[in-house]
């Protein structure tokens, strides 16, 4: 990957460019590169977690982002990066990921028209090297051995060993990292987040701020949902974005008690409008948009919080349930 011979020249106002009453000013690019997130016009920002990750772009902070699945905890960063220009990578850290998919490898390459063993620098290596933000998505279900060689990128002076090359890296005074996980390192205590794991509470130390975004209240996320799905704009389609809403609610009050399985984030619930749109029927877009991915046991249960919410009842043929 071609490295960014770039940095910070403009300054940003926060209340002019994200709508939030603050006196911040950020550093920003006044040129876009290739690595740059596209900007989406209609999102919404949540304040706080918007000033927490402004924070860590503005005085180099690591920012964990905490919250359940859907919220937008990914989308809040990549968002605000656009905004920026800031050039912005995001890497999953599922428990496929290997100390070898992050730092680099070994490969074959001409050099000289002759086969030569090379290695080549991974993500994380070029990444630090350069004014980028690079995001840890599901931090909470990364291997220990890949937790362990953060440890000392985390410290915002910490440089990065490359054994492989013989080389201390040291990072660019723009790199900049943030991380979002469902839990805050704790494991899955709730039973609702399976393959999590257990985060090292002296690395989980490392993290200058953890902020937390979870479901909205019932008037923020009709905002959100209203502003993909504008059509839905007026006094009946707002009646039906609540009670959509009103359902999603349900199905994330019974998913933490334990009650469901399958959880309906506010991106179900944009899908689900968008749906209707498609099909010119709410029941049947909430079938294909939702009650499909659930468990046959569990669809009765969910077919009474589509009636306690809209006050009709789902078709027997669509909720299936088996005897």
């Amino acid at each position: 990957m071609t490295n960014l011979n770039i940095k910070p020249d403009i300054k940003i106002s926060v209340k002019q460019t994200f709508g939030i009453e603050s006196n911040m000013e950020v550093d920003a690019f006044s040129k876009k590169s290739e690595f740059v997130p596209e900007i989406d016009k209609d999102y919404i920002f949540d304040k706080d977690t918007t000033i927490a990750i402004l924070s860590g772009f503005n005085f180099n902070k690591r920012v964990m982002v905490q919250g359940f699945h859907g919220t937008g905890k990914s989308t809040h960063i990549t968002q605000i990066a656009a905004r920026l220009n800031w050039p912005c990578v995001r890497v999953n850290l599922d428990s496929h990921i290997s100390r070898i998919d992050l730092m680099g490898k070994d490969a074959i390459v001409m050099k000289d028209q002759k086969q030569i063993t090379e290695f080549k620098e991974g993500i994380l290596p070029w990444s630090i090297q350069n004014p980028v933000a690079l995001i840890f998505d599901e931090y909470d279900a990364m291997r220990p051995d890949v937790a362990f060689l953060l440890t000392k990128v985390l410290e915002a002076e910490g440089g990065l060993t490359l054994l492989e090359k013989n080389k201390v890296i040291k990072p660019n005074n723009y790199f900049r990292l943030f991380a979002t996980a469902n839990t805050v390192g704790l494991g899955d205590t709730k039973g609702i987040y399976s393959g999590v794991n257990q985060i090292n509470a002296a690395q989980m130390d490392r993290w200058n701020i953890l902020t937390s975004l979870n479901y909205l209240s019932l008037e923020k996320e009709m905002e959100i949902v209203l502003a993909k799905n504008k059509e839905f704009n007026n006094a009946k389609g707002k009646e039906k974005v609540a009670n959509m809403i009103k359902v999603a609610s349900l199905t994330r009050k019974g998913f933490i008690a334990g009650d469901i399985s399958t959880v309906m984030s506010p991106r179900t619930v944009i899908f689900w409008c968008q749906n209707t749109q498609i099909f010119k029927d709410i029941s049947y877009a909430f079938r294909v948009t939702f009650l499909n991915k659930c468990d046959d046991s569990e669809k009765n249960i969910i077919a009474e919080y589509y009636q306690r919410c809209f006050g009709e009842e789902l078709p027997e043929s669509m909720v299936n349930i088996k005897t």
